[in-house]
C-alpha cells in the first residue's frame, strides 16, 4: 500500500493543508474547501517550492508564490487552471498608515488604522507585494495570487505576455507604487505628469489629505463691477 502521509516541505504541496500560518496565539489556516483545493493541488502540482503559501479569504483561494515564479503562475492559472480573465493587478504597501496629524482626540477614522505592520492571507516576506485576481468565465473559480517585492528594488516579472490586459494595471502599479515590471513592453505614467516625483500611494507619501487642518472659513469674494462690493463701499 503506498504511503499517503503528506511530503513535508515549506510551501504547499498536493493535497497538504498548510499550518505554517500559525499566529501568536496558535490560530491554523482554515481547512480549503473542495474546489479551492483542487485549484492549489493543481498549482503545486506545477510551480512546485515556488508555491510559499496559502490561505482562504472569503471563501477564495489565496496563494503566494516565489517571485521567480511569478510569471509561471501566469502561466499556469491561465492554461492549467482555466483562468481566462484577468480581474487585475495591485500593490500592497503594508507599512502602516501615518495618522492623521492636528485630529481632535487622536485618530477620527473607525476603525483605527493599525499601529503594528499585519500582513494579510499568506503572509508577506516584507513591506511591499504585488497581487493579482484571475478568474475562469465559463468554470466560475478564481484564485488570487500574490507575490513578495524587495523593498530596496522593487520589481516582478510581468503578465503581460500572458494577460495582455496586465499592460494598464501594471502601468498604475509601476506609477502609484513604484514597482517596476520587468517584460513590460513599455512603463509609463497613466495619472501623472512625466516630472512628478514620488508614488502616492506608499504610505510614507505625504498626502495633504492625511492631515487635518482647520477650516480656513469665509473667502472674500469681489463683487459684479461697479457694485459695492467691488468698490468697497456698504451695503
Amino acid at each position: 500500500m503506498a504511503d499517503e502521509t503528506p511530503p513535508e516541505g515549506n510551501g504547499t504541496e498536493a493535497g497538504e493543508v498548510v499550518e505554517a500560518a500559525e499566529g501568536a496565539e496558535g490560530t491554523e489556516v482554515p481547512a480549503l474547501g473542495e474546489r479551492e483545493q483542487a485549484l492549489l493541488d493543481r498549482l503545486a502540482a506545477e510551480l512546485g517550492d515556488g508555491v510559499v503559501e496559502h490561505a482562504e479569504a472569503c471563501g477564495d483561494l489565496v496563494v503566494r508564490v516565489r517571485p521567480d515564479s511569478w510569471r509561471r503562475a501566469a502561466s499556469v492559472a491561465r492554461s492549467e487552471l482555466g483562468c481566462d480573465y484577468l480581474s487585475f493587478v495591485a500593490g500592497i504597501d503594508w507599512m502602516p498608515a501615518e495618522p492623521f496629524r492636528g485630529a481632535p482626540g487622536g485618530e477620527p477614522s473607525q476603525p483605527s488604522q493599525p499601529s503594528d505592520t499585519a500582513y494579510g492571507a499568506a503572509g508577506s516576506a516584507g513591506r511591499f507585494q504585488v497581487f493579482a485576481r484571475v478568474q475562469s468565465t465559463t468554470d466560475h473559480h478564481g484564485v488570487t495570487l500574490k507575490t513578495d517585492v524587495d523593498e530596496s528594488d522593487p520589481r516582478a516579472e510581468s503578465w503581460v505576455e500572458v494577460y495582455p490586459g496586465a499592460d494598464w494595471h501594471e502601468r498604475e502599479c509601476w506609477e502609484m507604487y513604484g514597482i517596476s515590471f520587468d517584460g513590460h513592453p513599455n512603463l509609463r505614467h497613466l495619472y501623472l505628469p512625466s516630472e512628478f516625483q514620488g508614488h502616492p500611494l506608499r504610505k510614507d507619501f505625504p498626502l495633504l489629505a492625511r492631515e487635518v487642518k482647520p477650516w480656513p472659513g469665509l473667502v472674500d469674494v469681489e463683487g459684479p463691477a461697479g457694485s459695492d462690493e467691488a468698490e468697497g463701499g456698504d451695503a
